[in-house]
């Protein structure tokens, strides 16, 4: 469980003054050296929730800090096919908890977001073919962060992570003065703005970024074709 994804923001003096005791130990290592020592975590489950937040419903701890507003779900060619609770509890390739399952489309398959406009807080959904809609490769990041103080150069390739724990990929990444643009050897699934992507040279950690927008149908990085509405008439099931 490398959490390198998580630290890539870190800089030469907060690692000056680091210490990862653990950092060369596997987890059953641990555990054996826990129970040399009797601690009383030798034996205690692993976590599956949240650094520092828990197992919880993440919706109700959200609601604690970020207010949300109801607003539309439009499918691909803008019609629109519901209401969701609050857009920032969707993220895009989800499918679970839209509440269109009484909801025609092309071909009664599952309806799933495929974009996300917060400035009108709504929601973008789509039917079949998930390549069409969440694929990308290339995008552009903000904000980037270098472990070593600086990038590599200019213009380099490496391997990078759009999300936590997914394997490395190659790229090939262009610095200018707002950001950089990545582009991907192979199609990457639902790059989400707002998400780090972190980049790597084989096991070390470079640094990383914010995604702003990529190429991706509604990714924000190329103007949406122009989608014709689909032939199944949108009404409730009976």
């Amino acid at each position: 469980k490398d959490q390198s994804y998580f630290l890539h923001q870190l800089g030469q003096y907060e690692l000056s003054r680091t210490l990862f005791p653990l950092g060369a130990m596997y987890k059953p290592a641990v555990r054996a050296l826990a129970r040399q020592y009797a601690l009383p975590t030798q034996a205690k489950k692993d976590s599956t929730g949240i650094c520092f937040i828990g197992e919880r419903d993440f919706r109700t701890f959200l609601a604690q800090y970020l207010p949300a507003r109801p607003g539309d779900i439009l499918d691909s060619a803008g019609r629109r096919v519901g209401e969701h609770p609050g857009s920032l509890y969707f993220t895009l390739g989800q499918r679970a908890g839209l509440g269109l399952g009484g909801v025609r489309g092309a071909g009664g398959s599952a309806w799933y977001v495929v974009g996300k406009d917060v400035s009108v807080n709504t929601l973008i959904v789509a039917q079949g073919d998930v390549a069409r809609w969440l694929d990308a490769r290339t995008l552009r990041a903000l904000a980037p962060t270098w472990i070593a103080g600086h990038a590599p150069a200019d213009v380099f390739t490496c391997q990078a992570q759009i999300r936590y724990r997914q394997p490395a990929q190659e790229c090939h990444v262009e610095i200018d003065a707002d950001g950089c643009r990545v582009r991907f050897a192979r199609p990457q699934r639902a790059p989400a703005p707002g998400q780090s992507i972190v980049f790597y040279q084989d096991e070390v950690c470079l640094g990383g970024a914010t995604i702003e927008a990529s190429d991706a149908v509604f990714g924000g990085l190329i103007a949406p074709p122009p989608l014709r509405p689909e032939p199944a008439a949108m009404s409730s099931q009976q």
